[in-house]
């Protein structure tokens, strides 16, 4: 089997590319009538993805207020759109710190990861894709990536190859588990 390699562009070329495709992706009127999720590619490209289940949703709010109620200095976002070295990905939910939002909060799209990355996982989902988001938030700054399963399960990351934590450095008394009784 032939091996390709792929050149990328530059970071900061990558990150303009994104930034500007973001906002013409915004300001179409049409775009905003369709349902689902919209991330790009490194090229600039559409990425749709069908509307989540209500499982996936309930517990996206969940992790959100756990995140907002524990980390009161910060901001918790829900679908935050991260320029990363594959286009913009957007975070089912992220977690800023105060001086973070000071830097990014006007931006249409975040130029760098919040701290904390949460992806919440769908029946959709494979481990290779999430493996590549983990990789791509840790690339663009992230300090924690967290994957919550359909189960509730959380897994806590540090680095890409990291093994789960058993607790976030970042906010320690976040459950590894999500009660949604």
């Amino acid at each position: 089997m032939a091996t390709v390699t792929i050149a990328l562009p530059s970071q900061p070329e990558q990150t303009a590319l994104n930034l500007r495709r973001w906002a013409e992706l915004l300001a179409d009127s049409g775009l905003t009538k369709l349902e689902g999720r919209i991330e790009t590619d490194r090229h600039g490209q559409t990425i749709m993805s069908p509307p989540p289940a209500s499982r996936h949703g309930r517990l996206q709010s969940r992790v959100t207020y756990l995140l907002q109620s524990l980390l009161p200095d910060g901001e918790t976002l829900t679908e935050c759109p991260i320029s990363t070295a594959d286009g913009v990905k957007a975070a089912d939910v992220a977690w800023a710190s105060a001086e973070c939002m000071r830097e990014l909060s006007n931006r249409v799209c975040f130029p760098r990861a919040p701290e904390i990355c949460v992806e919440v996982l769908s029946g959709a989902n494979t481990q290779t894709e999430m493996d590549e988001k983990i990789t791509l938030y840790f690339d663009a700054g992230a300090r924690e990536v967290w994957v919550c399963a359909q189960s509730g399960a959380v897994s806590l990351f540090i680095s890409p190859k990291s093994h789960p934590l058993r607790a976030s450095n970042l906010c320690p008394q976040f459950p590894s588990q999500i009660d949604l009784r």
